[in-house]
């Protein structure tokens, strides 16, 4: 059961919130007691799960936003600030992953930069016109979405140093914050049942068995995260990564397993 006033009065923008992850990062705030601006490309769908949200009873706008834009990301900012009457917690949900071509040496430029755009740069877009607002709320709070990419190699070169790229813009933006009193983390997910794998049910199986947990994660596993380190139970609690990955990354599971099977 959810604490429906942990975010009672809060205004939060959440980036990349049509669906997946940050559809439900969106309604667990909402569920919190958050008013939830839902940002994406794709407009129609972030309008569905906005509205989707108010007939939950919970409070949602949405509003198409495209992070590698600077003037969309201040609009956006703008309208949340406008509409709610304070910012008071960031989400950065919005990336983009272009799959690997199979030589390295012909990866190509464009592809390369739209991926640091969107998952790196447009997370800095979005602190850096969120955080005077952020300031000015006096509880502000900034969690960002990495990926087990920016750990271990799971492939997608441009998504993986972009999602690296996060860990160290956490810490040293929660440097910079904490004196202004906003707090910057960032939640690691790993496997997540998410649009992006439609019609992939033997992949996500054939993965399964190698997450300690035995299972890959929910959106739900994630947005649990993300509201504990928005919230003021989190309050003594900056620049960290928090991995949310059922074990995968702690745990050498294939190696065990083939201990165990040379026994």
């Amino acid at each position: 059961m959810t604490d429906t006033t942990r975010f009672e009065g809060y205004g939060v923008l959440v980036t990349g919130a049509a669906r997946g992850i940050g559809a439900a990062i969106s309604r667990r705030l909402g569920e919190e007691g958050a008013r939830v601006l839902v940002t994406d490309t794709d407009l129609p769908e972030a309008e569905k799960t906005a509205a989707d949200l108010r007939e939950l009873g919970l409070a949602a706008e949405a509003l198409g936003c495209d992070v590698g834009d600077r003037g969309a990301v201040e609009r956006a900012v703008a309208h949340a600030v406008d509409t709610f009457g304070s910012l008071d917690v960031l989400v950065n949900c919005a990336a983009h992953c272009t799959p690997d071509v199979p030589l390295f040496e012909d990866e190509p430029d464009d592809e390369w930069a739209r991926d640091l755009d969107i998952t790196l740069t447009g997370t800095f877009r979005c602190c850096r016109a969120a955080l005077p607002h952020l300031v000015a709320s006096g509880r502000g709070a900034i969690v960002s979405i990495g990926s087990v990419n920016g750990a271990q190699d799971f492939g997608n070169h441009a998504y993986s140093a972009a999602k690296a790229g996060l860990v160290s813009l956490t810490r040293t933006l929660a440097g910079h914050a904490a004196r202004r009193g906003v707090r910057v983390n960032l939640v690691v997910p790993g496997t997540v049942r998410t649009s992006a794998w439609e019609g992939r049910d033997a992949d996500l199986d054939a993965v399964r068995g190698l997450y300690p947990l035995g299972r890959v994660g929910e959106p739900e596993d994630i947005a649990a995260a993300v509201a504990f380190l928005a919230s003021r139970d989190a309050s003594w609690i900056t620049g960290t990564t928090l991995t949310v990955d059922g074990g995968v990354t702690a745990v050498n599971t294939g190696f065990r397993q083939a201990l165990s099977e040379g026994q």
